[in-house]
């Protein structure tokens, strides 16, 4: 059994990863920490935990809260994990860190990603950076496997790198067409109050967001690049809608050479035959996010548009899982030699 500790217990990701882990046989939950509701149970907080999880919340700085763990998520916004991975690692810890501190694995790509959202480009633990890896299992399960720190992947950026994965490894789209056109729920904003998001602001509102840069952009360009073995350069555009949980990202690219449906079905069928949460569908399926809800599944609908010879893929993820918390669990699994499935391997909630 081995000892997990949640710092950020109280926001999204942190009761997400809290409930995975209820229900996983080989995990037992030994800390939860978050620097509010400090003292009072999880289950105060998130009543419907009660009877099944009634630890107290910790501060940083308890001595409870600074027992050795066998695993620690930072369910943490940018500049937490990489201030504490530290300590954690001596203690004989793994990591799994939500946020971008460990998403790349060079001094220079941090400060590139830091600069473009314009946050702080120092890190403060430079020399743990090429230790870490990127933690989306599809791509690099064999480095999660011998991994002590893993960077979890954005939400968007799961969607967009698992729909165009295949296609570019083959060199079936032009490097520069790209499009990636992504919604989300309104719990992609996370637990904090903001008024963007109170309740009369997005009832029945769409809107595009963060034109100018988003965060996952530099894990999308990146991860794609490596698969195409060249550069490899996105059109993004985030927009939120008024739903609660739900990621739909269309993508879009310029195909190099004429392709049919069932090609391009057999060819990511094979891509992903070792992947158990990726499912591919034709385009006449009928799948949406309704799906994918509360499960680490990503459902991918590809066609061809014949007449402009363009790809088009549809990804389905619910943020919170497989966007969040499940690919921590998932990753969490491959680290300490688990089958990759336990835990998270259930059907949604219909309807």
């Amino acid at each position: 059994m081995i000892r997990v500790k949640v710092v950020g217990a109280t926001g999204y990701g942190g009761v997400g990863i809290t409930e995975l882990l209820l229900q996983h046989p080989e995990a037992k939950l030994v800390s939860l920490v978050a620097r509010e509701d400090v003292g009072v149970p999880i289950s105060s907080v998130y009543p419907h935990l009660e009877g099944f999880c009634d630890l107290p919340v910790l501060a940083a700085d308890d001595p409870r809260a600074m027992e050795p763990a066998d695993v620690v998520f930072f369910a943490t916004p940018d500049k937490v994990g990489m201030s504490a991975a530290r300590a954690e690692l001596a203690k004989g810890a793994k990591v799994i860190d939500y946020s971008g501190d460990f998403r790349f694995t060079t001094i220079e790509a941090y400060a590139d990603y830091a600069t473009r959202i314009g946050k702080d480009p120092t890190h403060a633990s430079p020399d743990l950076l090429g230790r870490n890896v990127y933690g989306l299992a599809e791509l690099h399960r064999d480095a999660i496997r011998v991994s002590d720190i893993v960077g979890n992947p954005g939400c968007f950026a799961c969607s967009c790198i698992l729909g165009m994965a295949p296609a570019v490894k083959q060199r079936l789209v032009e490097p520069h067409s790209i499009i990636c056109d992504c919604k989300t729920g309104v719990s992609g904003a996370g637990k904090k109050v903001n008024a963007t998001y109170h309740y009369p602001a997005r009832y029945e509102q769409m809107n595009a967001y963060k034109l100018a840069g988003h965060q996952h952009v530099c894990e999308v360009e990146r991860e794609l690049s490596l698969q195409a073995g060249s550069d490899i350069k996105v059109t993004f555009t985030a927009q939120v809608m008024p739903v609660c949980r739900g990621i739909l990202s269309t993508l879009y690219g310029n195909l190099t050479r004429s392709v049919t449906e069932d090609e391009l079905l057999a060819l990511y069928r094979h891509f992903f035959e070792d992947s158990p949460f990726v499912r591919v569908y034709n385009s006449t399926s009928s799948i949406g996010t309704l799906n994918v809800r509360g499960t680490n599944y990503c459902n991918l609908v590809v066609s061809v548009d014949t007449r402009v010879n363009r790809l088009r893929v549809v990804a389905h993820i619910d943020n919170l899982v497989k966007g969040q918390a499940g690919s921590a669990l998932q990753n969490m699994n491959l680290m300490f030699g688990f089958p990759e499935t336990t835990g998270l391997d259930r059907p949604g909630i219909y309807p």
